[in-house]
């Protein structure tokens, strides 16, 4: 991110979420020694005071937005599990062809595979708490269902007046429209996550299979890199 001093427009400033909805406020900015912005402070709406990397707002002069955790998290481990595969496999490669010693080959690639295990106990993690989120989601969409639902029928039976049942109606659809909108993008982290994965362990299968037919044909052959297709999962819920 540029160190641009506007930055400093924004304090005081509400922070959005990426659909629009107010979550806090910039309080302050961290600065390195040498001046540089290194984090932003932001109270958030429920009153917690917590510091948040640079990479997790983006600034728009004085509009500030907070990018959503799972989101920007889902998409680092989607493009580091596949990258530290695939220097794994050149490892592999390079030592096959004599071109480093066994010695060097065990060092660095026990150094990939602590990299590869942790960054697959982290994305278990961050797929739980995608789950969690999309059943938040799920929840808020109902409530949002139920509401719109009673908002309807006390309107058809005259007790709320057309202005207000114009204002509630508005304000109803806008908010599904932004928290399915959520769900969705959240279904498409979660299988993003899940297919990169697959991909690993299918390339792990692989690995081993090419092994076994090393062996038998004495036909040294590299694997493929694991493929990571992208599908969209369908929700639990919907509209």
């Amino acid at each position: 991110m540029s160190q641009n001093p506007n930055l400093f427009l924004s304090v005081g400033k509400p922070v959005k979420d990426e659909y629009g909805r107010i979550v806090g406020k910039v309080t302050s900015f961290a600065m390195t020694p040498n001046g540089k912005f290194d984090a932003v402070f932001v109270e958030f709406s429920g009153g917690q005071f917590s510091k948040q990397p640079l990479d997790q707002m983006r600034f728009n002069g004085s509009e500030v937005t907070f990018i959503s955790t799972a989101k920007s998290h889902s998409s680092v481990l989607c493009d580091q599990i596949p990258l530290i595969w695939r220097k794994d496999q050149a490892l592999k490669d390079l030592s096959e062809k004599k071109k480093i010693s066994n010695e060097m080959y065990l060092e660095i690639h026990n150094s990939f595979d602590g990299v590869l295990n942790q960054l697959k106990k982290d994305a278990q993690v961050l797929s739980e708490q995608i789950t969690d989120e999309i059943a938040t989601c799920n929840d808020e969409i109902r409530a949002m269902s139920y509401a719109l639902l009673n908002l309807e029928i006390e309107h058809e039976i005259g007790r709320i007046e057309e202005e207000a049942y114009k204002t509630s109606f508005a304000l109803l659809q806008e908010n599904l429209k932004r928290t399915t909108q959520e769900k969705s993008d959240l279904e498409l982290a979660k299988t993003k996550l899940s297919n990169t994965m697959l991909g690993d362990v299918l390339g792990s299968a692989q690995k081993t299979k090419t092994t076994v037919d090393m062996s038998a044909n004495l036909k040294p052959e590299l694997p493929e890199p694991p493929v990571v297709v992208y599908v969209k999962e369908i929700g639990k819920a919907g509209i």
